[in-house]
């Protein structure tokens, strides 16, 4: 297994700031804004409360309530609380489920590019990642004929983002209906969609799969607050799935860390019994900042990037830079790019190699106006330097 190449280049830059070097990290895809208010009361009142003792191992039924409603508030989903569990963060619900469904050989379809940690997950439970390449003039989506051409005898799951890590790009509910078209055809398999940046889409409505009546009763959503609600280090991920996943992966979870931190379950009834307009304030911050960013880096000839619609990543195919020359050194691909960016620049990013898409570069502009100022600037001027 690899180590995960998000956290290794953000290691890297801590390391560097340790010597006291003013690096600019936009590397780790966490939000900058502290945890709102109101969540924090609600935890506080948890403590106060003392629930401080084992909970049960899918979560306490009052948080899987309060997630039924937001499901059916927000997403106009129908589940039971049966149908929840709750993980140490959807990157724990996301493992557990390939280790419920997956036996040596099984295939997982994973559209590329695809968030780093899918195909070592897929490949830690012993299956097989399937990656689907999509272009940049695509905006980074399959099409329902790559699907059908994707899908064999040993195929047991999709799993996809919308909005996606590390793209941005967000499948429009008639994209997604065009794709369960072609599930309605193929009943053995699931179909996991990662919502995580479900709150922070910018142009166009977020959307689930699991709307669709020929295939609702085989998809599995994940979700969590990291993302939407600053709440990155509570480690407070979800599930809403088919009875017979959510058992299995209840199960599961028994005999791995039984159920997740009490307290933090108390934040996400309070962060989900309220409207998400109280957060949008962070969702209209990314886009002013993915606006900016966007905007400089269009400036430069050889980044070519679609205007993500949700998340907070800027992904640029950077190919048109291989074989220039840096300092005398040759960029041979986009893993060299990002090393000489950084040890010259002091910028952090992350190679498209980690996202089964090598041309590319991901960006994270979740941090302050001040630093994506002086990473776009450090950017271009490592680009303007470079030689033929």
């Amino acid at each position: 297994m690899e180590a995960s190449q998000t956290i290794a280049m953000a290691q890297k830059a801590r390391e560097l700031k340790n010597q006291g070097i003013d690096v600019v990290s936009l590397s780790l895809g966490e939000p900058d804004f502290d945890t709102p208010d109101f969540i924090k009361e609600g935890m506080k009142k948890a403590i106060d409360d003392n629930f401080s003792h084992y909970t049960p191992v899918p979560g306490y039924l009052s948080a899987r309530e309060v997630i039924v409603k937001k499901l059916k508030r927000d997403n106009q989903l129908d589940f039971s609380p049966s149908q929840i569990v709750m993980s140490t963060g959807a990157k724990q619900c996301l493992a557990e489920i390939m280790l419920s469904i997956l036996n040596p050989g099984d295939e997982v379809i994973l559209p590329a590019p695809y968030w780093v940690s899918y195909k070592q997950m897929v490949e830690l439970a012993e299956g097989t990642a399937k990656e689907i390449p999509t272009a940049v003039e695509n905006h980074y989506k399959i099409t329902p004929k790559q699907l059908e051409e994707a899908i064999g005898p040993k195929t047991k799951a999709f799993l996809f983002s919308s909005p996606s890590n590390p793209s941005g790009m967000l499948y429009t509910k008639d994209e997604l209906k065009a794709l369960a078209k072609v599930f309605e055809k193929h009943p053995e398999i699931l179909i996991i969609s990662d919502e995580i940046y479900e709150l922070i889409t910018f142009d166009g409505k977020h959307e689930s799969i699991a709307q669709f009546e020929n295939i609702k009763e085989r998809v599995c959503i994940v979700n969590g607050l990291s993302k939407g609600f600053a709440m990155t280090g509570y480690r407070l991920g979800y599930i809403a799935a088919p009875q017979w996943l959510a058992s299995a992966v209840s199960k599961m979870q028994s005999q791995i860390t039984s159920g997740t931190c009490s307290i933090a379950q108390k934040a996400v009834e309070t962060a989900l019994a309220e409207s998400p307009e109280k957060v949008s304030y962070m969702r209209d911050t990314f886009l002013n900042r993915r606006d900016f960013m966007h905007g400089e880096l269009s400036k430069l000839k050889g980044f070519k990037m679609p205007l993500p619609q949700g998340a907070f990543y800027l992904f640029p195919d950077i190919s048109y830079y291989f074989g220039k020359k840096h300092q005398g050194e040759t960029i041979k691909n986009a893993s060299d790019f990002a090393q000489k960016l950084l040890e010259d620049k002091f910028v952090a990013t992350v190679s498209g190699d980690a996202f089964g898409t090598p041309n590319c570069l991901r960006l994270s502009y979740a941090t302050s106006e001040e630093n994506l100022k002086k990473a776009a600037e450090r950017i271009i001027d490592f680009v303007n330097n470079l030689e033929d």
